[in-house]
């Protein structure tokens, strides 16, 4: 048996851990490979963090492509082996006439789940404009949507398999930037790298909008490193590079925005 009290101490979502844990002894139990739902970034960053250290398991995560957001994790005991192409992912094509009636992400996520599909099964769906959406599920989803998910908005819409490799991803839009800090407090390295004021950003951090390594930090003098993946509600991703100390002992501080 796992140490299940000692992975969950001090994890903000307990619950998707606690059922990661039971998907981890299943996998020692039974000698196959496990796999649990998608999870979303934060969910991810903790199973991760947690289960790193452990001895009797491995993880694999796959969302489908490299930047997926939501991803699911497959577990196996040490001593097997493990890949990407053991995550079992669908993908399908949502095709329909968007151009008088454009659909959201919000649209396309909205019209799955309101087949009864919970939202645990659906991974990232790549929205394509006005020819529809591409979205990645569960196998067993991909008959169940292929029937039932007949209309998105006032569009009807037609689903069909499609093979992995022709989601058609956008790589992330990224913009590098150096700053000079006096500190590396959260409120200052954000601010430079979001381009706002420091006073704009610290009301974000305080109001539970700002992340840090997916984990929500309401402090504005919380001190970040090289390496920290700063997030802000709706504004995307900040990742801190590398840091040096200039002459007159400031931070000369490399960042990598994407949008």
């Amino acid at each position: 048996m796992l140490p299940r009290e000692e992975i969950l101490k001090g994890v903000e979502n307990r619950e998707t851990v606690a059922r990661v844990i039971d998907k981890a002894e299943q996998a020692i139990k039974t000698w196959e490979v496990v796999l649990t739902d998608f999870l979303a970034p934060p969910e991810l960053a903790e199973v991760q963090g947690q289960f790193k250290a452990l001895t009797e398991v491995k993880i694999c995560e796959w969302g489908g492509y490299p930047q997926a957001e939501r991803q699911r994790v497959a577990l196996v005991r040490e001593e097997l082996p493990l890949e990407r192409s053991q995550v079992d992912l669908v993908a399908l094509d949502i095709a329909g006439n968007f151009l008088f009636d454009p659909a959201t992400h919000r649209d396309f996520l909205g019209a799955i789940l309101g087949t009864g599909v919970v939202r645990e099964k659906v991974g990232d769906i790549v929205v394509l404009g006005e020819r529809g959406a591409q979205v990645i599920v569960v196998p067993e989803l991909g008959e169940f949507l292929q029937t039932n998910l007949t209309q998105v908005r006032s569009v009807p819409v037609k689903v069909q398999p499609i093979e992995i490799g022709e989601l058609k991803v956008r790589p992330p839009k990224k913009k590098e930037m150096t700053t000079v800090e006096a500190s590396m407090r959260l409120d200052a390295i954000a601010s430079a790298g979001f381009g706002m004021s420091r006073s704009k950003m610290g009301n974000l951090i305080s109001s539970g909008d700002v992340r840090v390594n997916w984990k929500e930090v309401t402090k504005e003098s919380h001190n970040v490193r090289s390496g920290d993946l700063i997030s802000v509600r709706g504004k995307g991703r900040l990742e801190v590079g590398e840091v040096s100390i200039t002459k007159k002992e400031r931070y000369r501080v490399q960042l990598t925005r994407y949008m």
